[in-house]
């Protein structure tokens, strides 16, 4: 049985439920890839083998974003996520180039528990009533991509090839109003830089939704999660490269992150 995901209604009690840690499988052409500030992509490994591995290996969910599909105007590819989901034991989440309810059942049907959304969301704002509505807001993710641009965090589409007239934090309330579960903030700007997460971004994001947050870009040691999960107020941290390559085992950090007396599952 997969792990289940309660959907919180007040911020009041996120910090009483157990910290996630997640994985994510950038997938282009069939394989893993990862980049620096979603440029420069490089092979991280087979997608089914790694996500077996994080299933086995404490993760607590695991994400799976194809990353061209909106680009190339497709689907994701549902033969890939089949074979993924079917090695799982934990809640599994799909993103890219879902843009219709139709689409949702498909890959609710093919063992996915969330998908994610996010072009589609700022193209077609609707989509995301349609979602909550028809699947129930603890299946649907709102994906949101922001570039900090002389002081506004500027929202980014297309795999963050595309400047929005959206400014993050209003964004994320609309989405929020709108039935979205749960959001899932990317720094561009810190994506792949083993610097730390977007700490002040993610600590204004928290004070403006009673969603549960994901943060995202950024993550380069262990002292990083454990900053962003006493800091910002997230749910849930997200990395790629420090858990494809092995730095950072996921087992080892939540053994870190206990000892600093933060609660972990």
């Amino acid at each position: 049985m997969k792990t289940e995901l309660r959907l919180r209604n007040s911020k009041t009690s996120f910090s009483m439920i157990s910290k996630r840690i997640i994985p994510c499988l950038d997938i282009k052409d069939g394989r893993t890839v990862k980049g620096v500030n979603f440029v420069d992509l490089k092979d991280a490994g087979d997608p089914v083998a790694l996500a077996s591995s994080y299933s086995k290996r404490g993760a607590d969910e695991l994400v799976f974003l194809d990353i061209s599909a909106t680009e190339e105007g497709r689907g994701a590819f549902e033969p890939l996520i089949y074979e993924v989901a079917k090695t799982l034991s934990i809640p599994f989440t799909v993103g890219g180039g879902i843009n219709s309810t139709d689409k949702v059942s498909s890959l609710l049907q093919k063992g996915v528990d969330k998908v994610a959304i996010n072009s589609s969301a700022v193209k077609r704002p609707e989509l995301v009533s349609e979602i909550a509505n028809k699947f129930g807001s603890q299946c649907l993710v709102v994906a949101i991509d922001a570039k900090c641009i002389n002081g506004t965090w500027r929202v980014h589409t297309v795999g963050g090839k595309q400047s929005e007239a959206l400014e993050l934090f209003s964004w994320a309330e609309e989405v929020t109003k709108r039935g979205a579960g749960e959001l899932l903030f990317t720094s561009m700007d810190h994506d792949g830089t083993k610097t730390g997460f977007a700490i002040e971004a993610l600590a204004e994001l928290s004070s403006r939704v009673n969603i549960p947050i994901i943060a995202s870009g950024g993550a380069g040691t262990t002292e990083h999660f454990s900053e962003v999960f006493l800091k910002s107020n997230v749910d849930a941290a997200l990395a790629a490269s420090v858990f494809h390559f092995s730095e950072i085992k996921i087992a080892d950090l939540k053994d870190y992150l206990r000892s600093k007396k933060i609660l972990v599952r």
